[in-house]
């Protein structure tokens, strides 16, 4: 194996870890700030100039604070179930095309860590996967409230999973591959996905929603029933790795997003932009619009938090089995339909050949 091509991967993964860290870390103080806004607050204003420190000092309480584990709880689930909830937020940013592919002299190097042809497909594993560390956490504390609370999570996760496939599904009819970095290729000069399947997008961000927990989908979290949730025993730096797990799932699902419906990193001039600034800036620009649509997303997570109040737990259950799902199956029905009859029509004018 070619240990540049080593060297490139490792490096791509260490910079996509210590990103995925600081947006978490640094979300904490924008949705605190976001919040204070829409309040008529000031929010986080000591530590540092208007209050910029903040997220360190916290993170420096989190390390300091004693660490409990319950006498009844199982210790060696305890310990891995906030392990295993922060490693599947970090590893759904494998298969997102952070950029087009970078030149430098001759080598090419691509701003993604794998492009496998089942991309989709991987981002909803890691989806499906993340609920465990919410099961095991809630399970191994032996607390009634956080099993509760884990099994909301985990019937919460698996409703809003189906809708979310099934708005994908629809998508999938209209770009023909799971591949993430061709999905994004295709939607280059505005043909963005969402111009194509709104209620697609509209659905798979609601599902989004309930699959990070975020308000008004937070039941698993809810502290009026359920004191904590499902993290209600953990102190110390395993709570923090739920924190800030959550965050980084906000992050991810932010990018995938920008990606399936929204261009990822494509913009309108790329192609003048690339002919004025050279090989080398132009894909750390499209890196930049990218990262830009993210944090729109990420504002909208933190606003639609203090907006709108908390479910019930029948609403939320309604909502996803007798509301997104019917309608993710008629926009599959739409979407195929459409494009059954573009294809019948083209051949019988001889566009399209048999």
């Amino acid at each position: 194996m070619d240990i540049d091509f080593v060297i490139e991967k490792f490096l791509l993964v260490t910079i996509l870890f210590a990103i995925s860290l600081v947006i978490a870390m640094y979300s904490t103080y924008a949705e605190r700030k976001v919040a204070a806004f829409l309040q008529d607050r000031l929010g986080p204003d000591r530590a540092g100039p208007f209050g910029i420190l903040q997220p360190l000092a916290d993170g420096l309480k989190m390390f300091m604070k004693e660490e409990m584990i319950p006498s009844n709880a199982n210790k060696w689930l305890f310990m891995v179930g906030p392990g295993l909830a922060m490693l599947c937020a970090c590893i759904g940013t494998a298969v997102i095309p952070w950029g087009q592919d970078l030149k430098i002299g001759e080598r090419i190097i691509p701003l993604q860590v794998t492009d496998i042809n089942v991309g989709v497909l991987y981002i909803f594993g890691v989806v499906s996967l993340g609920v465990y560390g919410v099961m095991i956490g809630g399970w191994a504390s032996n607390n009634k409230y956080s099993l509760l609370s884990a099994i909301r999570a985990a019937s919460q996760n698996i409703s809003y999973e189906v809708a979310m496939g099934l708005s994908i599904i629809a998508l999938l009819l209209v770009t023909n591959t799971l591949s993430l970095k061709e999905i994004v290729a295709q939607q280059h000069g505005w043909h963005w996905n969402v111009l194509y399947q709104p209620l697609g997008f509209l659905i798979f961000m609601v599902c989004s929603f309930a699959e990070t927990n975020r308000a008004p989908f937070d039941l698993p979290e809810c502290e009026t029933e359920l004191i904590g949730g499902y993290h209600t025993e953990y102190s110390s730096m395993k709570l923090g790795f739920y924190l800030f797990a959550e965050y980084i799932n906000m992050f991810v699902s932010s990018a995938v997003m920008a990606t399936l419906y929204f261009g990822g990193y494509n913009y309108p001039g790329m192609e003048w932009v690339a002919t004025q600034v050279g090989p080398i800036a132009a894909p750390l620009i499209g890196t930049a619009v990218l990262f830009l649509k993210i944090f729109m997303f990420i504002f909208f997570f933190m606003w639609v938090r203090w907006t709108i109040p908390r479910f019930r737990y029948d609403q939320l259950m309604n909502l996803g089995w007798k509301g997104l799902i019917p309608l993710a199956i008629a926009n599959i029905i739409i979407t195929g339909s459409n494009r059954c009859c573009k294809r019948v029509l083209r051949r019988r004018y001889g566009i399209i050949k048999q």
